[in-house]
């Protein structure tokens, strides 16, 4: 099994995102709202490819703020698909603008994203993709996924002996929290 700690460290570019972000607790909407659309950006490329097109990605939606991504309309569309800077993916580009709208419903509900994905804790990668999929867009299995590792909610992120996941280990992450008394929900 190939690992991310393997190949990441001392990277320019997987390095800062390996050590200082990938399997950390987050809470923030907006960063929320990236990672996931950064997952859904990665589908079917590499996420090199993503990383390197992170800094314009961000500047184009606006730092990913729910509410004026949210808002986005045609011309915004027609912005977003001609901007080099991005993957230019009409299908990734409809989910993450309608995926936005979605997470303005799941304030009202529930408070917010965090505390949507918190309410639902925990439970096993098939019936998060399953809740994904009945709320998002553009959500298979291998994007809830990264998306879940990459906030601590799933376990897998970095190997035991990685000096990150001490790091992460000792900020309690979510996964961290299941016990046998309250495991994970098939």
């Amino acid at each position: 099994m190939s690992w991310y700690c393997d190949v990441a460290p001392g990277h320019p570019l997987h390095g800062p995102y390996h050590d200082n972000e990938y399997g950390f607790p987050l809470e923030d909407e907006a960063a929320l709202l990236e990672r996931l659309s950064l997952e859904i950006f990665q589908a079917g490329l590499s996420w090199l490819i993503v990383l390197k097109k992170r800094p314009t990605t961000v500047a184009a939606f606006d730092g990913f703020d729910v509410d004026r991504v949210a808002g986005y309309g045609a011309g915004d569309v027609a912005r977003l698909l001609g901007d080099p800077g991005i993957i230019r993916n009409r299908r990734k580009v409809g989910a993450i603008i309608e995926n936005a709208r979605r997470l303005r419903g799941l304030r009202q509900s529930h408070g917010g994203f965090a505390a949507w994905i918190a309410a639902h804790h925990p439970r096993g990668k098939d019936a998060w993709v399953e809740l994904f999929g009945e709320t998002f867009r553009f959500t298979g299995g291998e994007v809830v996924g990264e998306f879940l590792m990459s906030i601590g909610y799933l376990p897998g992120s970095h190997r035991d002996d990685c000096p990150v996941f001490g790091r992460i280990a000792r900020l309690d992450p979510p996964w961290a929290r299941v016990s046998a008394d309250r495991p994970a929900e098939k």
